[in-house]
C-alpha cells in the first residue's frame, strides 16, 4: 500500500500563474540589475582585468593545489558518508528495536548528536580525543565529526524508510519464521534503500559542503587550499580564486543534486506517487517513536 502524497495547496489557476510569471520576471530583472551593478563596480576596481584571471594559466601550481584540495574534500566526504551509513544503520536498528535498552540508548545518541553543531563535533574529535590519549590526524578528526552528525541524521532517514514499507510484508516474513534481524536485512532494508536513495544523496551533498569546516583544524581541503593560495599570491587574486572554488563546489554538488532528482523521479514513477515521503518522515525526526 503506497503512501498518499501530501497536498499543501491547490494548484494555481490562470490568474495565479500570471502573477507567478510576472513576479518571476520582476525578480529576474532585479537580479540582472544587481549583477550588472556588481560587475561594473568590480570592473572599476580592476577586479575583472585579464591579468588577474590568467593566473590559472600562468600558475600551474595553483591548478594543482586546487585539484588536490578538491580530491581531499571528496576523500573526506566519501569516507564520512560510508561510516555515517554504517553508524546510521546501527542506530536505526536500535531505534526500531523492541527491547527498551537498545531503543533508549539509540534514541539518546541520535538526539544528542543531532543537537550538537557539526563544528563542535569536529573540534571535540580534534582536541578532545588527544586529551583522552587517542592521537588522530586532521583527516580523521574531520571524518569523525562528519560521521557522528550525519550518522544520526541518516538513522532517521533509514527509520523512516523502514516505516514506509507495508507492514504486511514484515508480518508475512515473521510468519515464515524469520527473526527480526533477518526481516530487517532481507525484507525491509532492500526496499527502504531504493526509496531512500534520493534523500541519501541529498544528505551526501550536505556532508560534502560540511567538509569545508575542516579548515578550522588545518585540514587541507578545497577551501583551505584556496585560502592558502590567496595568502601566497596576494589578496588581489582573491576574487578569481574564490570564484573558481565556488564553481568547483557548484559543479560537484550540482551533479549530486541531478542524480538525487533523477532517482527521486524514477522512484516516484515506480511507486506511483508524486514524491517519496521518506524525506518528510525523516525531517520529523524523533517526534514520534
Amino acid at each position: 500500500m503506497s503512501a498518499t502524497p501530501l497536498v499543501l495547496a491547490d494548484p494555481p489557476g490562470p490568474r495565479g500563474r500570471r502573477r507567478i510569471l510576472y513576479g518571476s520576471l520582476v525578480a529576474l530583472a532585479v537580479f540582472a540589475g544587481l549583477l550588472a551593478l556588481a560587475l561594473t563596480r568590480l570592473a572599476d576596481k580592476g577586479q575583472l582585468d585579464g591579468e588577474l584571471w590568467r593566473v590559472f594559466l600562468d600558475q600551474p601550481e595553483l591548478r594543482t593545489l586546487l585539484w588536490k584540495g578538491l580530491l581531499a574534500t571528496l576523500r573526506a566526504a566519501a569516507t564520512g558518508m560510508v561510516l555515517a551509513v554504517a553508524l546510521g544503520l546501527l542506530l536505526a536498528l536500535g531505534r526500531i528495536s523492541k527491547r527498551r535498552v537498545p531503543r533508549w540508548a539509540a534514541t539518546t545518541a541520535v538526539e544528542l548528536l543531532r543537537s550538537l553543531p557539526v563544528l563542535m563535533l569536529i573540534l571535540f574529535a580534534y582536541l578532545g580525543l588527544p586529551a583522552l590519549g587517542w592521537q588522530i590526524s586532521t583527516f580523521w578528526a574531520l571524518v569523525i565529526g562528519l560521521t557522528a552528525y550525519n550518522g544520526a541524521v541518516l538513522s532517521e532517514i533509514f527509520r523512516a524508510g523502514v516505516r514506509s514499507i507495508d507492514r504486511g510484508q514484515t508480518e508475512a516474513a515473521a510468519a515464515l519464521g524469520l527473526r527480526p534481524l533477518q526481516v530487517f536485512r532481507l525484507v525491509q532494508l532492500p526496499q527502504a534503500v531504493r526509496r531512500m536513495s534520493p534523500t541519501l544523496i541529498s544528505q551526501l551533498v550536505t556532508l560534502l559542503k560540511d567538509t569545508s569546516l575542516g579548515f578550522v583544524i588545518a585540514y587541507s581541503e578545497l577551501l583551505r587550499s584556496g585560502r592558502g593560495a590567496v595568502e601566497f599570491l596576494g589578496s588581489r587574486y582573491a576574487l578569481p580564486i574564490y570564484t573558481v572554488m565556488a564553481l568547483m563546489y557548484i559543479v560537484t554538488n550540482g551533479l549530486l543534486s541531478l542524480l538525487a532528482r533523477w532517482l527521486d523521479q524514477r522512484q516516484s514513477r515506480r511507486l506511483g506517487t508524486g514524491r517519496s515521503t521518506v524525506a518528510l518522515d525523516a525531517a520529523a525526526g524523533s517526534a514520534t517513536s
